[in-house]
């Protein structure tokens, strides 16, 4: 690691040094965002080419969703022992590989290892990037720079959206060139994270303050890089929470919240639009083509997009419960409209495509961020690490659960039955913010732990 300037040591920082290791981290998470979307295009060709059948198809969808729980579980633990730079480093090398491997198979069982083994990246990459970023960036910006995470991922997502329709017109080979186009910046990735340090708090932990006031210096500057190790210091030292401690009154009020939150950000059925959207506009609405199908969720993509800056920029101002009532309000009124819509044969392609557009925007301003800021607040520092862990495992399997029922719920109770289910999910959702979910917009961590203790 190169010295610290004079002038960086004797001020405030390198706000540009910050900015580039972020943004390097967040990178992850694109890749994260474009791996979990691009199966929306792939697989019209990829059911047609293996020639798949619905439960097949499913699980060629799930495979990546079944890897992010293996990766969630166990980044936490190895990034604990080998640091957090290294396992993203191992992220970048699986992304690459499985990149290539997805683009490659002749067969499912071959895709399926794939596309797992991207999995594994991306359920790592879901917990250790943010986690980089929270670990290395300035108090004073880094509420900015974890939110670069949630852009990072909903860009890669309108990036699949938009590479699947542009390659869409090579005909039915052109799912493998989808999956091969992530190659390139996987690589990108990897080699950029040799010139990004290792995480302040993980060299503390493992005895190497030197290196970790050196960085903390690059960041904040000589001064307050003394304080903040000295804080680290004694934030590691209360970290002694266990899980049990998560079952006593006080907290388990707030780990039902979480898990609750986190699972029911996915079976309110979002991912039925991001994962099968493609799918639904080819076979069940119309008989439109393949590049029609996808390129309408080239607008899905951009809508998803833009909702999640507003949420960005209005969460701060209006606050958690109220974002996440509007939120799975709002969605449950689209998930019910969408299911009225498929009584229709054929379901008019306009409405539906507006219906999926306004569920897009509803989840993107409230559940998709929102759950997740929630997530990060409600745990003393104790104990958020392995609640947080809890609570993000617990997501990926409802991520799971849902996309290998999809479209085997629809067959058997109809279209319309799969969406008014995932619309009393939302009802669901909202009661539970409504009357369990506190506000925790301002409070300091000491005051939401006594607000647990006061209500249990």
């Amino acid at each position: 690691m190169t010295q610290p300037s004079t002038a960086t040591a004797a001020g405030t920082g390198s706000r540009a040094f910050v900015y580039l290791v972020s943004i390097v981290a967040a990178t992850a998470e694109l890749l994260f965002g474009y791996d979990i979307a691009v199966i929306n295009g792939a697989l019209i060709f990829l059911k047609q080419q293996l020639d798949l059948s619905e439960v097949q198809t499913e699980f060629a969808a799930s495979s990546l969703l079944i890897g992010c729980v293996f990766g969630a579980v166990i980044a936490g633990w190895l990034s604990d022992r080998l640091g957090r730079r290294r396992i993203l480093m191992v992220c970048a090398g699986l992304f690459a590989v499985s990149s290539i491997g997805a683009a490659l198979p002749r067969n499912l069982t071959e895709f399926v290892v794939a596309r797992f083994m991207g999995g594994v990246a991306v359920g790592a990459a879901s917990v250790l990037a943010p986690l980089y970023i929270a670990e290395i960036s300035p108090a004073r910006i880094r509420g900015r720079l974890v939110a670069l995470n949630q852009m990072a991922i909903v860009t890669g997502i309108l990036l699949a959206y938009l590479a699947n329709w542009l390659l869409s017109f090579l005909g039915p080979s052109s799912w493998r060139w989808m999956f091969a186009t992530a190659t390139v910046p996987s690589v990108v990735f990897l080699a950029a994270l040799f010139f990004v340090p290792e995480s302040p708090r993980w060299l503390t932990e493992w005895g190497r303050s030197p290196e970790a006031l050196n960085i903390l210096t690059r960041v904040n500057g000589s001064a307050v890089a003394t304080r903040e190790l000295e804080q680290i210091k004694e934030a590691i030292a209360e970290e002694t929470g266990t899980l049990r401690e998560l079952l006593q009154p006080g907290l388990r009020r707030a780990l039902f919240i979480a898990v609750s939150l986190a699972i029911l950000q996915q079976i309110t059925g979002i991912n039925t639009v991001l994962f099968y959207g493609s799918i639904i506009f080819k076979e069940r609405v119309g008989n439109h083509t393949e590049s029609a199908a996808i390129g309408a969720n080239v607008i899905i993509g951009l809508v998803n997009f833009l909702a999640t800056i507003v949420a960005l920029w209005v969460i701060d101002k209006l606050g958690r419960r109220p974002l996440l009532m509007f939120s799975a309000g709002a969605m449950a009124v689209c998930q019910v409209v969408l299911g009225a819509a498929f009584l229709i044969q054929p379901p008019p392609a306009l409405l539906v495509l507006v219906i999926m557009l306004a569920c897009t925007a509803s989840f993107a301003v409230g559940l998709g961020p929102g759950v997740w800021v929630l997530l990060s607040e409600i745990f003393p520092t104790r104990i958020r690490g392995r609640a947080m862990s809890i609570a993000t495992i617990s997501l990926w399997v409802a991520c799971v659960a849902l996309t290998m029922t999809f479209l085997s719920l629809s067959s058997a109770i109809t279209v319309t039955g799969a969406f008014w289910l995932y619309g009393l999910m939302c009802v669901v959702t909202f009661l539970i913010v409504k009357f369990v979910t506190p506000e925790t917009k301002g409070k300091s961590l000491e005051e939401i732990e006594r607000l647990w203790r006061h209500r249990d």
